[in-house]
């Protein structure tokens, strides 16, 4: 008995040194510290930085800063700038870039420009070490981005500007300090500059030109093996960051370059894109929130008043200066006070870069202890005041956007309902990306795929069989978070099933596959389409999908004149654009003047940030003369028109059949709205 309790005393020394108690120790603070406090309105991200200045070697004792800790602290912030690279609109981004490049110079010359002359003169430093002082000001760590992914404001402009100016300002500061560590070791020479000039552009070379072609080829040729696609990308996101600390920069430039190289490859409503969020925010990023806490020497402030001057002068000096940075971009792009405050929060805490700079120079003795305590404790203020800040500016802007939403003059569409009849599961799973892509997020309704049974003797056991086979398909759409509903019913023929079931479970959207059957195409638009589009007055894609979605370089829509008076006219405009934001993809709109004002008004009401294109045809017979233009990996779109209706013009009947004349080899879609 006595043993045992020797057993039991050992295994709870402190620090806790056995690794299972130590993880199931990190997994309880992670499950239960949000919970407890989510009733103060707490942000969970506080929480889990002072559950660590709680347990760390400076609080409890409970955890000591190990090599373990170390390795997933530096997994969860590789993550967190791996997910911002990732999940950056590259179309409000390239908008944009100008606004993020001036924010960036602020959010840099700003905290720089005051932190030289308050550490120089006021803390009485040398030169080299307030210059490298000064420079971690003008540093931060997107530790609140998680806030803005949670709650869906991530495509905000303010958010796009932000994450842009944090990779140039920490790029400046991490060079800044490369080029101060060479001049105290004196090898500041033109060797060093060319050294770094080459490392540089070789490592940019790879993440930009080499990784994406790496990424595509392989996302094609594992097109079911899902589990690799996840393993892909992690190694991916540490081979660029070690690639990036061999060319003289942090590791987290490499893993947000690895983010911007992979984004037009992984949709945001992708299964894969879900994976990724789901174990980062689970494990990986409040691992790296905690060890951050851990870090905090609460201590240090009773070691002497210089210690509490140092940390109280650097905390107000780094607000001030990132505070100050996006008062300056607000006023010089009329941003709203919102906004500011976003840019402010996100922007305004330290932690990674910040502690990497000012680490490097302590043990290089440019900085003494003081420096070092007082930025410990300017990481946990920062962390505490930026994460209240960006969780208002953020709930706030939800707010607001949704009360437009609802104060807009077009119906609001929340009970969106899609069908996909399936006659050969060969080409479902694209027909269901492309649902889960365009799926209008607020709609509570499942995506419906339907099997149409033949009425017969077997029609009984084939209704069975066909739910079973069409279950096993849907994993996907599970893994992305969308829901899907399996319907099987008997009917005399497919057109009358799909027509009726539309009917019954009252969709919206039919989404239908390419018939394929030979001597069929050239009568695409008979029995079975016919019967669908005569007895439904549901929008309807035939799509044709050559390559995956992800693979297309731009989208080409043909829009005959008075297509912007059709009833549907909203909804696959929404869609087109949404599908564009997805897949990072230019539109180019071929339509009359009239339609193309329409379309910019929609753009302008809803604030699309898809990249838009035009060029001016009167009939859909002028499309036709531009087909040298098209490019093998362009997605073609046509609007087309039920007999009748306003935007309906002769020859449209036998659309189909040139399409699939001229354009066989690319990937098309036909809409009837």
């Amino acid at each position: 008995m006595d043993t045992f309790f020797e057993h039991l005393a050992h295994e709870f020394e402190l620090p806790l040194a056995n690794p299972v108690l130590v993880f199931t120790l990190i997994l309880l603070i992670i499950l239960v510290s949000p919970i407890l406090l989510r009733r103060l309105n707490i942000p969970g991200i506080i929480v889990l930085i002072l559950s660590g200045v709680l347990i760390g070697p400076h609080g409890l004792n409970l955890l000591a800063k190990n090599s373990a800790v170390d390795l997933f602290s530096t997994i969860g912030l590789l993550y967190i700038m791996f997910i911002a690279g990732l999940e950056l609109d590259m179309n409000e981004f390239r908008t944009n870039r100008n606004k993020s490049l001036m924010f960036g110079f602020f959010t840099f010359i700003i905290p720089l420009g005051i932190g030289l002359p308050v550490c120089y003169y006021l803390l009485d430093y040398g030169f080299n070490a307030s210059f490298l002082t000064a420079s971690m000001f003008a540093t931060h760590t997107l530790v609140t981005y998680p806030i803005v992914s949670k709650l869906g404001v991530s495509k905000n402009q303010a958010v796009a500007i932000t994450v842009g100016g944090t990779i140039l300002t920490d790029t400046a500061v991490l060079i800044i300090l490369a080029v101060i560590m060479g001049s105290e070791s004196g090898g500041l020479t033109t060797d060093f500059w060319i050294r770094l000039a080459v490392s540089l552009t070789i490592f940019l070379f790879i993440i930009f030109f080499l990784i994406p072609k790496i990424a595509k080829w392989f996302f094609g040729k594992l097109q079911n093996e899902k589990h690799s696609h996840y393993i892909f990308v992690l190694f991916i996101v540490f081979a660029a960051a070690f690639l990036a600390e061999i060319s003289g920069v942090e590791p987290i430039i490499g893993a947000f370059m690895a983010g911007l190289a992979l984004n037009r490859l992984i949709p945001h409503s992708s299964a894969l894109m879900n994976r990724i969020e789901f174990i980062g925010n689970a494990l990986f990023i409040p691992f790296f929130l905690i060890s951050v806490g851990m870090l905090v020497d609460i201590r240090v402030i009773l070691s002497g008043p210089m210690a509490l001057v140092v940390a109280g002068t650097l905390s107000v000096v780094a607000l001030l200066g990132k505070w100050l940075a996006s008062l300056c971009t607000q006023v010089l792009f009329k941003y709203s006070g919102t906004q500011r405050q976003l840019i402010f929060g996100l922007s305004s805490s330290h932690a990674a870069a910040t502690l990497a700079v000012i680490l490097v120079g302590y043990k290089a003795k440019i900085l003494d202890e003081n420096i070092l305590n007082g930025t410990i404790i300017l990481i946990l203020i920062t962390c505490i005041i930026a994460s209240f800040a960006t969780e208002k500016a953020a709930k706030k802007i939800l707010k607001n956007s949704e009360e437009d939403y609802g104060n807009s003059t077009e119906p609001v569409v929340y009970d969106e309902h899609i069908l996909i009849p399936i006659a050969n599961t060969q080409n479902m799973e694209k027909a269901l990306e492309f649902a889960t892509l365009v799926k209008d997020k607020k709609s509570t309704y499942p995506i419906s795929i339907l099997r149409v049974v033949p009425n017969n003797q077997e029609a009984e056991k084939n209704i069975g069989k066909a739910k079973d086979k069409l279950e096993s398909f849907t994993r996907d759409a599970s893994a992305s978070e969308t829901a899907t509903e399996v319907i099987a019913t008997i009917d005399y023929n497919a057109s009358n099933g799909i027509a009726r079931t539309a009917r019954e479970i009252m969709a919206n959207l039919i989404i239908l596959g390419w018939p394929r059957r030979k001597g069929f195409i050239q009568k695409l638009i008979g029995e079975k389409m016919e019967h669908v589009l005569t007895y439904t007055d549901k929008t309807l894609f035939i799509c044709d999908f050559q390559y995956p979605l992800v693979d297309h370089g731009r989208i080409l829509v043909m829009a005959p004149p008075f297509a912007e008076l059709e009833k549907g006219f909203i909804l696959w405009t929404a869609k087109i654009s949404a599908l564009a934001q997805e897949l990072s993809t230019p539109i180019v709109y071929s339509c009359n003047t009239e339609t193309r004002k329409a379309i910019e008004k929609y753009k302008q009401e809803n604030s699309i940030n898809a990249v838009y294109g035009f060029e001016e045809i009167n009939s859909p017979e002028d499309f036709f003369t531009h087909t040298g233009k098209l490019k093998r990996q362009d997605l073609l779109i046509l609007i087309s028109a039920r007999k009748g209706a306003i935007s309906h013009r002769h020859g449209m009947d036998n659309l189909p059949a040139r399409t699939e004349k001229h354009f066989h080899q690319n990937s098309k879609i036909i809409i009837y709205p």
